[in-house]
């Protein structure tokens, strides 16, 4: 296989290693991508914290959409793998072609469709009538460059899977540094405010679409974008294998908007604003753990999808192993940072004594059992990376469960203040059962030498 990384023939662990470290920075950016408006905005003088909340209302909303992306390239990418490792470049190509369109329909629907609903979804989701007029006015732009966001980390997945992580690390980087520099620009030189926040984004997006496309129709890549070739079978496929990644992304969602709701219900209009603000800066502080983590367990699926394409099982047991070490280990890192540097995290948001106090001892809980988590992201990507979804899901809906019914539980028997415990509870539960599971399925498909493919 040509490219950056040679899959049929590199030694597993540096090929893991080549693939994770490039898109775990490249998430580590990305990260700053995600929340740079958050930083702006939460230092806009006298409003910061008020508009901060609205931000955070709709970041689940914004990353809900994204999901989308999720849907269609880490759905495509792992078939499109298994059809490289099965040496069958006419199905690859026909992949992507599919892929290409499928997203490109959906990007334009889903844009229209939200456009139309957002202020209930706003006011249903936690905004209050103090921040919903800067939730609405973020929540706009951010939607009329949904079209340029999807297509940019959707087709991203097609460059990593075909070996060049460097180049799919170069898209993220694109974005997220021109992000860094607009924001201010909009913000406070033009002084836009919120809506300065978002065109900066949008105006990023557009130049990382282009980018990736750019690439994607190019001579470089092993398969490129090409018309034709489209069947409902495929898209189909692509969209049952992706299930899981979508379902996955955009119940970690409704779990913040869940959350974002029982706070606001619970803590009372004033008290209530004040804990968004957190949780805002909270799941910001997240980002930057899953993201990377993600990235890791994402970028390998390649690595998965393709041997077990080729019938090796061999090389897939030791691609798991050197993923899981670097899942615990990042994670481990994370949790020393979670303890000693998350002050320094927070004042980046806001200089507020009790926001800050109140953020970091949040961080303090949610933070408990990250470490485990990091077994859960190899298990359940590492099964959607070699097309078994009904497994992947099954461990990734166990997982929203639990934390469901703590975000419900707690607060109506406790105060709000420990609904934050529903994070470590279910981060350690979750674990449990999808090594149990790994054990006793998972490892035997494995052992069968891949003998059906998605």
């Amino acid at each position: 296989m040509n490219g950056e990384n040679n899959l049929d023939t590199d030694q597993i662990r540096q090929l893991v290693w080549r693939l994770a470290f490039p898109s775990m920075l490249a998430q580590f950016v990305s990260v700053f991508y995600s929340i740079v408006d958050r930083i702006y905005i939460g230092n806009i003088p006298e409003i910061g914290e008020t508009a901060l909340a609205g931000v955070g209302v709709c970041g689940p909303i914004v990353t809900m959409v994204s999901a989308v992306a999720s849907w269609v390239g880490v759905g495509g990418a792992p078939l499109l793998s298994i059809r490289l490792g099965q040496k069958n470049m006419e199905g690859a190509r026909k992949i992507l072609a599919n892929c290409f369109l499928l997203l490109t329909v959906l990007s334009a629907g889903i844009t229209l469709v939200m456009l139309l609903i957002k202020d209930r979804l706003l006011v249903s989701f936690g905004a209050s009538p103090a921040i919903f007029p800067y939730a609405d006015e973020y929540l706009t732009w951010i939607l009329l460059g949904t079209v340029f966001s999807l297509l940019t980390t959707g087709m991203n997945q097609f460059i990593i899977c075909q070996g060049f992580s460097k180049v799919g690390m170069k898209a993220v980087l694109l974005g997220a540094v021109l992000n860094i520099i607009l924001d201010p620009i909009f913000i406070f030189v033009f002084d836009l405010g919120v809506a300065g926040a978002a065109i900066a984004t949008v105006l990023s997006q557009v130049a990382s679409c282009i980018f990736v496309l750019r690439f994607l129709f190019g001579r470089r890549p092993m398969v490129s974008i090409t018309f034709g070739g489209y069947e409902g079978r495929i898209m189909r496929q692509v969209l049952a294998i992706g299930l899981t990644p979508f379902i996955i992304v955009a119940l970690d969602n409704v779990m913040i908007i869940a959350l974002n709701a029982q706070i606001q219900r619970y803590g009372g209009e004033m008290r209530g604003d004040v804990l968004l603000t957190c949780n805002t800066i909270l799941q910001s502080f997240m980002l930057v753990i899953t993201m990377p983590l993600g990235g890791i367990t994402s970028s390998t699926q390649t690595v998965l999808g393709y041997n077990f394409g080729a019938r090796r099982p061999e090389r897939i047991r030791k691609a798991e192993k050197h993923i899981l070490i670097l899942c615990l280990a990042f994670t481990g890192i994370m949790f020393l940072v979670s303890r000693f540097f998350s002050r320094y995290f927070v004042m980046l948001f806001t200089r507020n004594p009790e926001y800050i106090s109140l953020t970091v001892k949040a961080i303090g809980v949610y933070t408990l059992m990250i470490i485990p988590l990091g077994l859960q992201y190899t298990i359940v990507d590492g099964a959607t990376g070699m097309g078994l979804s009904r497994i992947a899901i099954s461990l990734s809906l166990f997982r929203k469960v639990v934390y469901f019914f703590c975000i419900f539980v707690i607060p109506a028997v406790a105060d709000i203040g420990y609904i934050f415990y529903s994070e470590p509870i279910s981060d350690l539960i979750s674990p449990i059962v999808s090594a149990a599971t790994f054990i006793l399925l998972i490892s035997k498909v494995i052992e069968r030498g891949a003998e059906k493919t998605a």
